[in-house]
């Protein structure tokens, strides 16, 4: 939406000043941010039981999806059973994954997990050009377990594994997520932000229905998918 709002012009001077205050604040925010990962590496853990989930080549167990490394990030995917299209927030925050082996550096593996049947789902990946690996909890208490049940919400888990011994380390879900993503970060240094009405805004500024500017899955498979 085209809009006539500006931001007030100023002197270079003035603009300086007022970016090294904000810029304080950044500093600030990263610190804090910092010191929340050094309480998340302090976290105890839980451990989990010996669970099956299916793969492409058929049923696999938890301490085998880490592959050849011990630490484990699972997004649980939404479902919505008998659908074509699925969640267009977990289609279009999942998209973004395409260069995970920076992970292998760092002992490190990041799946999807999905309570849809295993062919379904890997049916749905190819359909919007998804390249990360996708596992189905449909036959398996994993994905309730850990916070994503059928006809539920989204979640991210992360997991130590010890030898055979799954540990479960880091649970996160809603907004919480925003911070594995890219988009949000780029789209909150534009001077209008994501344009959503909840945000606080400068009088005048573009602002719509929440979601509303979000790619709908059928936007993905249109970027990334087989036809693309």
């Amino acid at each position: 939406m085209a809009t006539n709002a500006l931001p007030p012009v100023v002197d270079g001077d003035t603009w300086r000043r007022q970016l090294d205050a904000l810029r304080a604040r950044e500093k600030a925010a990263t610190r804090e941010l910092d010191a929340i990962a050094a309480q998340r590496r302090r976290m105890p853990m839980v451990k989990m039981p010996d669970y099956t989930l299916d793969g492409e080549e058929g049923p696999v167990q938890l301490a085998d999806i880490f592959g050849t490394t011990s630490q484990l990030i699972a997004y649980n995917h939404m479902w919505f059973p008998g659908e074509q299209w699925q969640c267009p927030g977990c289609t279009g925050f999942t998209s973004q994954f395409t260069r995970l082996e920076i992970l292998n550096n760092f002992d490190a593996r990041f799946v999807i997990v999905t309570q849809g049947p295993i062919d379904e789902a890997l049916a749905y990946k190819r359909l919007v050009g998804n390249t990360m690996t996708w596992y189905s909890t449909a036959n398996s208490a994993f994905g309730t377990d850990v916070g994503a049940p059928p006809n539920g919400g989204f979640a991210v888990n992360v997991f130590l594994r010890d030898g055979d011994t799954v540990y479960r380390t880091w649970h996160t879900n809603g907004r919480g997520t925003e911070q594995l993503s890219y988009s949000f970060a780029l789209i909150d240094l534009l001077p209008y932000g994501r344009q959503e009405e909840w945000q606080d805004s400068p009088e005048g500024w573009p602002q719509g229905a929440t979601y509303s500017r979000w790619a709908d899955s059928t936007d993905i498979a249109a970027v990334y998918g087989p036809d693309a």
